[in-house]
């Protein structure tokens, strides 16, 4: 796998299918370079991820991400992102930021979440590090500390928190507008990555929220048939 192909991984959470594609398409729209989806779905991981739910997990793919490297044979890069995103900007531009210094790359948050609950009534957790790992880029290679035994048995927080790494100087760090949160982050006209991270406009709670407008637009496109004209 050459790195001239975005080499992209998202959650697949069964609750809320449709952000899955609503995000892969205006990725599509937006990008001047090839690009290759892997949707990360618990039922095509049976014998590899074996991992019990955790009552305090928020989606199916809160742990199953970081076998990102593993699925990729420990080469090239690839990007792993959560489902309920919509990208506003050209993948080819978070793709040019990869930098071989580091083993992984993410937007740093320092934030503490202004919820409680979040969508379905799902508590909304605070930790050090708080969506670091919902978009990084895993220089694969440097990862080989995932393997699936790890991912399976270190704890919540180890896996979140970058504890299988030997430092955070081994975390790289990207500009905030490539994981937008929000309601968490004022609107941004530049975001060129939005994060829905308190819940997708596809629940009806969050239908209004900042920027929901172009996600109803783009799952619209997502929908788009051209039907031809009748005869006559």
């Amino acid at each position: 796998m050459t790195d001239t192909i975005a080499r992209i991984f998202v959650g697949f959470d069964s609750k809320e299918v449709v952000a899955y594609h609503v995000l892969a398409q205006s990725i599509i729209e937006h990008s001047s370079m090839p690009v290759m989806f892997s949707p990360i779905v618990l039922g095509h991981l049976d014998g590899l991820f074996t991992r019990e739910r955790n009552a305090l997990q928020s989606t199916e793919f809160s742990f199953s991400r970081f076998l990102v490297p593993y699925l990729s044979s420990y080469e090239g890069w690839s990007l792993f992102m959560d489902c309920d995103m919509l990208a506003r900007a050209d993948i080819a531009e978070l793709w040019a930021l990869r930098d071989d210094r580091y083993a992984v790359m993410c937007v740093k948050h320092d934030y503490v979440p202004k919820i409680e609950q979040k969508f379905l009534g799902q508590v909304q957790t605070k930790y050090e590090k708080k969506n670091w790992s919902s978009v990084m880029l895993f220089n694969n290679a440097k990862c080989r500390a995932l393997s699936p035994d790890y991912v399976n048995t270190a704890t919540g927080l180890q896996l979140h928190q970058f504890k299988w790494l030997d430092s955070d100087d081994h975390i790289g760090e990207l500009p905030v507008t490539w994981n937008y949160l929000v309601n968490e982050y004022d609107y941004r006209p530049d975001a060129k990555m939005v994060h829905f991270t308190d819940g997708g406009p596809y629940f009806n709670e969050y239908r209004d929220d900042d920027y929901a407008d172009e996600w109803f637009a783009m799952r619209e496109r997502t929908l788009h048939v051209t039907q031809r004209e009748p005869k006559g």
